[in-house]
């Protein structure tokens, strides 16, 4: 069966650009796409989607409406998946986004609109119960880092810090296993003590825990 998908944005050239794009695909039937938080809700609660596709600024307040709305779907509708689309970089709304316990979210640049493969699977991974951070945030947040003094990542090691660092440039543990001459087991190792000490629940998914560790590492160290 098709993904039933709820699309907001406020823009009326882009929602519409949005909806033509998911209509191409006869895997996803777009069920409703609306411009302001409000009409999501509402649209959620008449729809039941299986996925929300929302701008991360809509009206009534063009603030954090897309955070907003997927807190409440945590919260009211633990199964529908969210991607969250941003025009610019911002960690503290991809920590709210990425909050432990809250599976089944993406957070994506809004440029990626036009690349219907990756917007594609994004909406599949969270249909799924994945998670899905754009590289491109990754890669930013990495380029502008200034090494703030005061930092959740104080109470790391400096190769615990090490690790999280490669991790958070996208390597897998076998690639940063690697890089620093270290066996598999040891990478493992210093992973699940950085999880430990930046209080990331061990309930939690491995690639979810993952996603929050490199978040915390990047909003610690971004300009």
């Amino acid at each position: 069966m098709a993904l039933r998908v709820v699309a907001a944005e406020d823009s009326y050239l882009i929602r519409e650009g949005l909806a033509a794009l998911l209509h191409a695909d006869p895997e996803l039937d777009l069920v409703a796409r609306v411009p302001t938080l409000p009409e999501l809700q509402r649209a959620v609660a008449d729809h039941r989607p299986d996925v929300v596709v929302t701008d991360v600024r809509m009206p009534p307040g063009l603030r954090d409406e897309g955070i907003r709305a997927a807190e409440e779907l945590a919260a009211g509708h633990p199964s529908t998946g969210v991607v969250v689309l941003s025009q610019y970089v911002e960690p503290d709304w991809a920590l709210r986004l990425f909050t432990p316990g809250a599976a089944g979210r993406a957070y994506l640049l809004k440029e990626r609109i036009g690349d219907l493969d990756t917007l594609r699977r994004a909406i599949g991974a969270v249909a799924a119960g994945g998670t899905v951070l754009d590289p491109q945030v990754v890669e930013a947040l990495v380029a502008a880092r200034s090494g703030r003094a005061a930092s959740p990542l104080a109470g790391l090691t400096g190769r615990e810090r090490e690790v999280l660092e490669l991790v958070a440039e996208g390597l897998s543990n076998g690639a940063v296993a690697d890089r620093l001459r270290l066996g598999d087991r040891a990478v493992e190792k210093h992973i699940t003590n950085v999880f430990g000490k930046l209080g990331l629940e061990s309930g939690d998914d491995a690639v979810h825990r993952r996603v929050r560790a490199v978040l915390v590492y990047l909003s610690a160290t971004s300009g």
